[in-house]
């Protein structure tokens, strides 16, 4: 990659405590301002760890008709967030126009969302709305895995004089995956925290699980490895809400979570041997979990491929395309710096266990 330079507040004089993780929270949407500061107030109540009210305003969604967010109207009922609770507030933004209205109405924190993120030209117009404006920014990883997105959004932010930074790790949308709505592959965020080592780094568990279930679990391999903080989603009634439904926790939940939390100290993963050594074997097993899911799709495909032959009363081996199949892998294998035999042999086994799998279905 690149050099990187990115010049970020210490964070002895940020947003960011070094000695306790900044913990954010509130609901997916803003949907009536009652909604709003009934959330507040039980946060303040159940949980006074978190110090970052968090609303979406404007929702990106993939398809119209779908709940896009109150709008600017729902910005006032931050503020009173921040006059009754004393909470400081927090919202997405993805375009200059967002930026101008969040400031008119005293956002303290502002991110850009993994949509926005993914886009240079969004980015730059953010970053130029921003230009001589003294506020912290937190930037979601980009949609896709690409790790030079991530770092180049935050440079162009960088550029214009935003010197409180922040990456927060949502996961990533890499196709079908059984257990994670964005699968996390820690390797990203800790390669870009490897990189930018005082960077503050945040995880969001609400978008990566997509699920209430396996939300505590991510929100502790977070603190374990070492993160700045969290963003987790809170709804006084996440059944009934407007937008992710079910990744969203009551305020009660939200104490529960917190509360069992383990935190500890930032590591050196310069110096820290073992350290590094467990975040790689993390990295690791997310990579073994890919090949898992991409076996299992594999052999989905499979059945489909049986169906047509057994309606067409064809053979299950097609010599020509195992060939060519074998050939391709070995010459793949060698531009990968791999050892074509060993992997020809994988596959071998693959197909052998295709053949068995194919006869199966068409029986």
């Amino acid at each position: 990659m690149k050099k990187i330079h990115i010049d970020i507040q210490p964070k002895e004089e940020s947003f960011c405590s070094p000695d306790r993780p900044l913990i954010i929270s509130g609901p997916c949407s803003a949907e009536t301002e009652e909604q709003v500061l009934q959330t507040a107030r039980a946060i303040v109540t159940e949980t006074p760890e978190v110090s970052l009210f968090r609303a979406g305003i404007w929702k990106p969604r993939t398809r119209p008709g779908s709940f896009e967010g109150i709008g600017t109207p729902a910005l006032r009922w931050m503020q009173r967030v921040k006059k009754e609770t004393g909470l400081r507030t927090t919202i997405e933004v993805g375009s200059a126009h967002h930026v101008e209205q969040a400031l008119a109405h005293e956002i303290d924190v502002l991110w850009l969302g993994a949509r926005t993120t993914v886009n240079p030209f969004s980015v730059s117009e953010i970053a130029e709305a921003l230009r001589g404006v003294d506020i912290p920014v937190f930037v979601k990883n980009p949609l896709n895995p690409d790790l030079q997105l991530w770092v180049g959004a935050l440079e162009r932010l960088n550029s214009v004089g935003l010197r409180q930074l922040a990456a927060i790790h949502r996961g990533f949308s890499v196709g079908e995956h059984k257990k994670f709505r964005n699968p996390p592959h820690w390797q990203i965020p800790i390669q870009l925290k490897m990189t930018v080592p005082e960077l503050p780094l945040i995880c969001d568990p609400s978008h990566i699980c997509g699920q209430r279930d396996t939300l505590a679990e991510i929100a502790q391999k977070a603190m374990d490895l070492g993160m700045d903080g969290l963003m987790i989603e809170t709804h006084p009634d996440p059944g009934n809400a407007l937008s992710d439904q079910d990744q969203q926790l009551t305020p009660g939940d939200l104490k529960v979570l917190i509360s069992r939390l383990r935190t500890r100290r930032m590591h050196d993963l310069a110096s820290n041997a073992d350290h590094k050594l467990g975040l790689f074997r993390d990295e690791i097993d997310e990579i073994d979990n890919d090949l898992l899911y991409t076996l299992s799709r594999r052999f989905r495909v499979l059945e489909d491929i049986a169906r047509i032959k057994k309606d067409h009363d064809m053979q299950i081996l097609q010599p020509e395309r195992w060939n060519q199949l074998i050939n391709n892998i070995g010459r793949m294998a060698e531009e990968l710096d791999l050892d074509a035999q060993v992997v020809q042999e994988i596959y071998k086994q693959i197909h052998h266990q295709s053949m068995r799998y194919q006869a199966t279905v068409m029986r």
